[in-house]
């Protein structure tokens, strides 16, 4: 956590004065409701996306936020919080960040019933405040992580994703949020400018890096939190897999899918296929694709002049292909 202490310090002020707006924002009259998200709210991660919106924000405006900036924020946070609370119902997952989920404790209607409240009080923080610009945004991102998931469910019953189709699986399904974080950061302090779509392709690029980071640690040794191989037992087309079974012969091509589709659950065979993706170079070829994402996102902030929050970009930019979990 030390890492993101110091991403988080040029910008401290800000997210203590978000976490209190960020309560206000989220009230009801209902008690079960304040309960609820008073469990969600001090259950909080890392906070990363809040973190893009103050920093790009900050970079932007040479160290100006405004109000909208803390909305913002707030806005993605909400909107985030509901797809998760709904991702836990769906996927009947009973624990988020370590902590029992919503579903969990209080059972699936009222989880949903929260996810709703979650999405209305963000979309109306924004139409109350005609934010619209930065609700355009949030929506966008929100349709292409639902059409991401679902291409993914689509392919993954067939197991014919390609590499191109991978990316648009990941850009959607990952990429997006990130992207709209940063470009709600520009958008908040410099709306119209171009700032907003140069920070959009920052983050979308991060974005990627991130998710095929997170498709290598599936074939690590590192306890991550996250079982080796699960992404395989799940059925899941990752990139270094896509490769293998790109370089694979026929005969190896068909023992790869039979394995993914009838055998995900035997752990020696899970183990076979790992090292298969290994032996093809599946996970070198990974490793020279984030990179490539990762510095053509260190070009584009060679464009803004050095600052504390610019440095903290690095900083965020570099931990997303170098953290361990």
């Amino acid at each position: 956590m030390k890492i993101i202490a110091q991403i988080k310090q040029p910008i401290e002020h800000e997210m203590r004065l978000f976490e209190d707006k960020f309560r206000l924002f989220m009230s009801s009259r209902v008690a079960l409701l304040n309960k609820i998200t008073y469990y969600v709210v001090n259950r909080k991660g890392k906070q990363m996306r809040p973190m893009f919106v103050f920093l790009v924000a900050k970079m932007v405006a040479k160290g100006e936020v405004n109000d909208r900036t803390y909305r913002g924020a707030s806005v993605i946070e909400l909107i985030h919080t509901a797809t998760l609370v709904h991702d836990d119902v769906v996927d009947d997952s009973n624990r988020r960040r370590g902590f029992f989920s919503l579903n969990a404790l209080w059972k699936n209607k009222i989880a949903v019933l929260v996810g709703d409240f979650l999405l209305s009080k963000g979309l109306l923080l924004s139409i109350d405040n005609e934010d619209f610009d930065l609700l355009k945004i949030i929506s966008v991102a929100v349709r292409e992580m639902s059409e991401g998931e679902l291409l993914q469910i689509e392919k993954a019953r067939k197991l014919d994703i390609t590499e191109e189709v991978y990316y648009e699986i990941i850009r959607q399904k990952t990429a997006t949020l990130i992207a709209a974080c940063c470009s709600i950061g520009a958008a908040a302090v410099k709306p119209d400018s171009q700032h907003v779509e140069a920070m959009r392709e920052f983050g979308e690029l991060i974005g990627m890096a991130f998710q095929i980071k997170d498709d290598l640690f599936d074939y690590g040794q590192e306890k991550i939190g996250k079982p080796t191989g699960i992404d395989i037992k799940e059925q899941k087309m990752t990139l270094p897999l896509i490769y293998a079974l790109n370089q694979a012969s026929p005969k190896e091509k068909n023992w790869l899918i039979n394995s993914i589709k009838n055998h995900n659950k035997d752990r020696k065979r899970v183990k076979e296929v790992i090292a298969f993706v290994k032996a093809q170079g599946g996970l070198d070829y990974a490793v020279k694709v984030m990179k490539s994402y990762h510095s053509r996102a260190l070009k584009i902030l060679e464009n803004y002049p050095d600052s504390p929050y610019k440095s903290s970009l690095l900083l965020m930019v570099n931990y997303v292909i170098e953290r361990k979990k």
